[in-house]
């Protein structure tokens, strides 16, 4: 595009009334608010569910609201066959296969940079590397151990109820059950403490 017609374009642009202009911006903005959702309710309604073990993780940012920050047993991985590959980036994407032990509770078999088959109970979640993606002469290797994020690490709570939820979460009495889709995107659809739901997120 020209200087000219790029002028021109502006031009056009600026005779459009202030409200019509705010009018098609908000009528965005809604768009993708109601994307967003439709996204994260197909992952609730047809992920397939997996049970996950919480850990202790450092205090909650009371600058955010209520809510509780979540960290997994799978949120820590050994690199395996990872170790010293190629990274392609600080904070490449990771396809974790977790499977179920004797609990109905899932932990993680491998991890890999691609999707790789799965079978039975089986299920691949896709993370991003938060730390372990910089080793090597060249610092551009993955490490032996690796940090990994899947976006379900925060969940927002009713007021109030945030402190409890961490001291359960602390004492490793709290579960998440997250829907994983075939991608491997995941969400949070309940929290569970001794195995009693105590959370179900809505769909909408």
């Amino acid at each position: 595009m020209t200087l000219s017609s790029a002028a021109a374009v502006t031009d056009r642009l600026q005779r459009i009334p202030k409200a019509v202009r705010f009018g098609a911006a908000a009528l965005i903005q809604l768009g993708l608010l109601a994307a967003m959702v439709v996204d994260r309710a197909e992952i609730l309604r047809d992920g397939k569910e997996v049970t996950l073990q919480t850990q202790p993780v450092d205090p909650r940012d009371l600058l955010r609201g209520d809510y509780v920050v979540l960290g997994y047993d799978i949120s820590q991985l050994p690199a395996g066959a990872l170790k010293d590959q190629p990274a392609h980036g600080q904070h490449p994407v990771l396809f974790v296969k977790l499977a179920p032990d004797q609990s109905g509770v899932y932990h993680a078999v491998s991890v890999h940079t691609e999707p790789v088959a799965v079978k039975g109970a089986e299920v691949l979640i896709r993370g991003r590397v938060i730390s372990g993606a910089s080793c090597g002469p060249k610092s551009d290797s993955f490490c032996d151990s690796l940090g990994v994020r899947y976006d379900i690490e925060n969940y927002f709570v009713p007021q109030g109820e945030g402190q409890k939820l961490e001291q359960l979460r602390n004492q490793r009495k709290l579960l998440v059950v997250a829907a994983v889709l075939p991608s491997g995107r995941a969400a949070i659809k309940r929290l569970l403490v001794d195995g009693t739901p105590v959370y179900e997120e809505p769909w909408f």
